[in-house]
């Protein structure tokens, strides 16, 4: 089974229907599989006076409070039927993040099969519950949780009605851009087999070299921001790809895909051709004649190996020659 592979569009539409079909276009393009936004009531997810993250005031007025920024960010009813329906066209998958128990009920409505849990919602009861109950996929991201917070909201879900091989968790970091020393790639794994559940990665470093690795260590999926432009005025545009470079993370993540290939070592089939070129046989290093007896002294060992192995080495050594032989010629023994 490939790597899902999420676009993480979430708000850098900035608001713009418009925008948002451009980063739809540019996900169906890089090839990815779904493409996710968020769905959220700015009053049902923060107060008016709710301040700002760091990162969010290092990107967008330092005067608005979070409130004001989440209020222009919002996605109506209507916006998401027009753009569910133009992913369908682009045949690529719509996911959102609701952030609120409303925003919940509408993607309900709107008949999503895949609910993403954003970190911050990992310690909300009511809201685990509420996903829970639906019985759908999830995919239940972990910023700034502790293996423990984890286990509880897999219970909460899985206690609610869905099934855990249905719940895929995502190791992440919600610092953006995060620094490559709090990246934690192993704590992946360590998801994985302690709470044995499918993992996967919700990635916010710069570049895709962790998304890469993700997939080498064992990630069944992949989340990436990015952008039409990371010059683009709003909170996640700095720390998100840019068009190409999805692309050339999509192209990496199916090329890692197919060199992990299997786990039995044996001659790949474009390598066997080789065998006979570059293994050896045991051959006459200078003529020999009938009856002489093969030692050291006038046997060799070089390429091609359509001979007999030099595996054979002690089985010939000693033996006596059944024919003439002239240098370099084939050993031929009965």
């Amino acid at each position: 089974m490939s790597v899902f592979i999420i676009a993480e569009a979430g708000v850098n539409h900035n608001g713009s229907i418009e925008l948002a079909k451009k980063l739809i276009d540019v996900a169906s393009d890089a090839g990815v599989d779904a493409i996710k936004f968020q769905t959220f009531k700015a009053n049902k997810l923060a107060t008016k006076n709710a301040s700002k993250a760091m990162y969010q005031k290092n990107t967008t007025n330092k005067n608005e409070t979070q409130f004001d920024m989440l209020k222009k960010l919002e996605l109506s009813a209507d916006s998401h039927k027009e753009l569910i329906s133009y992913c369908k066209s682009k045949k690529i998958t719509f996911l959102s993040s609701p952030f609120d128990h409303e925003s919940i009920e509408l993607l309900k409505v709107l008949d999503l099969e895949i609910f993403k849990i954003p970190s911050g919602e990992i310690t909300n009861l009511p809201y685990l519950r509420h996903i829970g109950k639906l019985n759908k996929k999830i995919f239940l991201s972990t910023g700034m949780s502790t293996i423990e917070e984890i286990k509880n909201a897999l219970g909460v879900l899985i206690n609610s009605g869905t099934k855990k091989d249905k719940i895929t968790v995502l190791h992440a970091n919600t610092q953006y851009p995060t620094p490559m020393e709090d990246v934690n790639l192993k704590a992946m794994v360590t998801i994985g087999k302690e709470l044995n559940v499918n993992f996967g990665y919700s990635d916010h470093t710069l570049g895709i070299e962790t998304d890469i690795a993700a997939v080498a260590m064992g990630a069944s999926c992949i989340e990436k921001h990015f952008t039409l432009d990371c010059n683009m005025d709003g909170p996640d545009h700095k720390a998100s790809l840019e068009p190409d470079e999805l692309k050339a993370m999509v192209k990496a993540i199916r090329n890692i895909e197919q060199a992990l290939g299997s786990a039995i070592k044996k001659p790949s089939k474009s390598e066997l051709q080789n065998i006979k070129i570059a293994r050896k046989s045991i051959v006459a290093k200078k003529d020999i004649k009938q009856g002489e007896i093969f030692s050291e002294n006038n046997l060799a060992i070089k390429r091609p190996a359509n001979g007999i192995s030099p595996l054979r080495w002690d089985e010939i050594i000693g033996t006596i020659a059944t024919s003439d032989y002239n240098e370099n010629d084939l050993i031929e023994q009965e």
